[in-house]
């Protein structure tokens, strides 16, 4: 287990008091990829299910990196959703406890492919409060925040108060009525914006691509659909090179991943 100054991740400014160091395993290359943090029910309908899992699938396929709590439920679905190769995980004990227990495996694997984050030292023990400011950290990372579910006394509307308190734009998914009631709510306040396509939304951050192709400056400046003349002033030839290997296409002077 390393330490990260959280001083260093400029992200965490947004947070009312955020802790000295993290604590990490794994990749911390993710923490330079644009994020986005899914929470929600840990008693999921079928429904949630699939929409978590689909919504944190587009968003890894356009090299968005996803953050949640590794918690039972939308958490672990998120996680899954999106690949253990592209989210992080923020957990509200140290990273030598594997809790929730059911989750073990998958924390595990977060570990060897993705990314763990915790304030805490090796030893400490998730308590109520501890969660409190696991969330605030998982919405502090991100750059938008997604609700898929959640009741009008779930925690995930704590959630959604540090999301407001940071002035972080809030998602949510449409529910039947009676369902959701946490997230009707924000909808009917005007406090959250629905997804009601998630090609639409996850395409904010660019087109999809294949798993293999490389998540650099590059791409990223490419999913943000530069001009030709701004991408030749950013990176030279390797617009050409890259259009030749089929990486990027030029059309109508707008580059773009292919």
């Amino acid at each position: 287990m390393s330490a990260l100054l959280s001083k260093h991740l400029t992200v965490l400014e947004s947070m009312n008091k955020y802790p000295k160091e993290l604590f990490y395993r794994g990749d911390l290359s993710l923490l330079e990829r644009p994020k986005v943090s899914i929470v929600g029910t840990r008693t999921p309908s079928l429904y949630t299910q699939e929409m978590t899992r689909q919504i944190a699938k587009a968003l890894a396929a356009r090299g968005v990196c996803v953050v949640s709590g590794a918690a039972m439920g939308v958490d672990a679905l998120a996680h899954e959703g999106a690949g253990t190769d592209n989210t992080i995980a923020v957990l509200g004990c140290g990273l030598d406890i594997r809790y929730p227990v059911i989750n073990a495996p998958l924390i595990s694997q977060i570990e060897s492919t993705g990314l763990l984050l915790s304030p805490f030292n090796d030893g400490f023990r998730a308590t109520n409060w501890s969660f409190v400011v696991r969330n605030e950290i998982v919405v502090a990372l991100g750059e938008i925040l997604v609700v898929t579910e959640a009741d009008l006394n779930s925690g995930s509307l704590r959630s959604v108060e540090f999301a407001q308190k940071m002035g972080k734009p809030i998602y949510v998914v449409p529910h039947r009525m009676g369902e959701s009631r946490g997230t009707h709510t924000l909808v009917c306040n005007g406090e959250a914006e629905v997804i009601w396509d998630i090609e639409t939304f996850a395409s904010q951050f660019g087109v999809s691509v294949e798993p293999d192709v490389p998540k650099d400056d590059f791409f990223y400046f490419c999913q943000k659909m530069p001009t030709l003349d701004e991408a030749l002033q950013c990176f030279g030839d390797r617009v050409y090179e890259a259009e030749l290997e089929g990486i990027v296409t030029i059309h109508n002077g707008i580059v773009r991943p292919a």
